[in-house]
């Protein structure tokens, strides 16, 4: 157990970087900035949307030195209200990030500013970095409640760790990992209620940890959060079968989701996601128009929409093609849905959550996730998927051997993808020759 913590915090502070890699995460880095350095959210005068001259500053640039677009113009993942400009990510984890910040500049007198290679690196492995060894930490764990053997165990968590998209979203701020590492604690506790409530107990801290967890996924992405929420709501009420647990569930949620909402509506004026305005995305120079912008069916006819829903899963930018044990887990969810094995209420809990994040971003995006590795809205989707490997791997131990086959060529795909970080702007190198030898 301790070397699994070691070797995750070990990957986290190798992977991060000391500036941001493209728009994403130079969008967050300039709400932190801006609410601890000028208490406000707006980011008008952050430097990663003014970028100073190398003549007008000694401080390493904010941005990567070979990406001259981001140097002289930085981020455009921004949005204009009432004249001033905003971040179009969630405001929520930019509020946990600047109390990190923070800290960092009570204790050590950080400023972004000054050095902002410091600041970027920070606050990468503040926030992405953790939320990996969380995440590798979480399923790990969750071998003890699904009876695995320690084997098992870590062949799960390595192959997660080190064979999926995980390990590249370690390299800078984004929100993807955030959540996944929501999802995969969220996991581990649902897993140990099951084994309660099948005792009898109903477990009032537990329940705190999950309408805590549901609460803050909601505010990390609100493509997936929603789903998130109401299955999560499903399977509590199916184990808990009383109006009290589920009441003290929603009681410790709302407060997140009011937070969300509150924060938004004081920005943006309206209730539903910000960047999902088209006025708001109506600035020079913007490269978002009404017909790219995610939030909105465009898709020109529904022969259209089938195709690119299923490139989302296999294409060219996949999300299986790039987390290659999950080829496993698709015939896996089959088999264990007609075998009704003890955990099948958690098992048709991942297979909803992750159907109904692909469907909904299915329908309402073109962009593939923008320029990205893989489909970066999928990321967390990455924590069900390895729990139905888990429960499989358990119950037909004949596939061990299938499942580490996947995984290792999926570290192959893994390194590539580490490599180049996350916000690629290409095919992971040999990628269809990869799949086929995988597969």
């Amino acid at each position: 157990a301790a070397l699994v913590l070691i070797a995750a915090a070990t990957v986290a502070i190798v992977s991060a970087r000391s500036y941001a890699g493209g728009w994403n995460d130079g969008s967050r880095l300039a709400t932190v900035e801006s609410l601890v350095d000028r208490h406000t959210l707006a980011i008008d005068h952050s430097i990663f949307v003014q970028v100073p001259s190398r003549g007008e500053s000694t401080a390493p640039p904010p941005y990567p030195p070979d990406e001259p677009d981001l140097l002289a113009e930085g981020t455009r993942d921004k949005l204009l209200i009432n004249g001033r400009f905003y971040s179009d990510k969630s405001p929520v984890p930019a509020f946990l990030m600047a109390g990190v910040y923070q800290g960092l500049q009570w204790t050590t007198g950080l400023r972004a500013g000054e050095r902002p290679d410091r600041f970027c690196y920070w606050m990468t492995l503040g926030s992405s970095g953790l939320a990996y060894v969380i995440a590798v930490w979480s399923i790990f764990q969750l071998g003890v409640p699904l009876r695995l053997p320690l084997a098992l165990r870590l062949a799960l968590t390595a192959s997660f760790g080190l064979a999926t998209v995980a390990l590249t979203y370690t390299r800078h701020v984004n929100n993807h990992i955030l959540l996944l590492a929501v999802a995969a604690a969220l996991l581990l506790n649902l897993a140990w209620l099951a084994e309660e409530t099948r005792m009898g107990r109903i477990p009032w801290l537990r329940l705190i940890g999950l309408g805590t967890l549901t609460g803050l996924g909601y505010t990390i992405d609100l493509g997936t959060g929603p789903v998130l929420l109401a299955c999560t709501l499903g399977v509590i009420a199916y184990r808990c079968r009383s109006f009290r647990p589920l009441a003290a569930f929603v009681l410790v949620a709302l407060p997140w989701l009011a937070l969300h909402h509150a924060a938004n509506y004081a920005v943006g004026g309206t209730f539903r996601p910000a960047n999902s305005v088209p006025q708001y995305l109506q600035w020079p120079g913007s490269p978002f128009t009404p017909q790219n912008m995610t939030g909105t069916w465009n898709h020109p006819t529904i022969g259209q929409f089938i195709t690119y829903a299923a490139a989302l899963l296999v294409g060219k930018r996949g999300f299986l093609g790039h987390n290659l044990p999950l080829f496993l887990a698709l015939p896996g969810i089959v088999a264990l849905l007609r075998w009704r094995t003890p955990e099948l209420p958690e098992i048709l809990y991942a297979a909803c959550w992750s159907g109904g994040t692909w469907l909904a971003y299915a329908l309402l995006s073109t962009n593939y996730s923008g320029v990205s590795a893989s489909i970066r809205w999928f990321v967390p989707l990455l924590a069900p998927g390895y729990y139905v490997l888990a429960i499989f791997l358990r119950e037909h131990p004949r596939y061990r051997r299938d499942f580490l086959v996947l995984s290792a060529w999926g570290a192959v795909v893994a390194g590539l993808m580490w490599w180049k970080g996350p916000w690629m702007k290409h095919m992971v190198p040999f990628f269809w020759p990869l799949q086929v030898a995988a597969l």
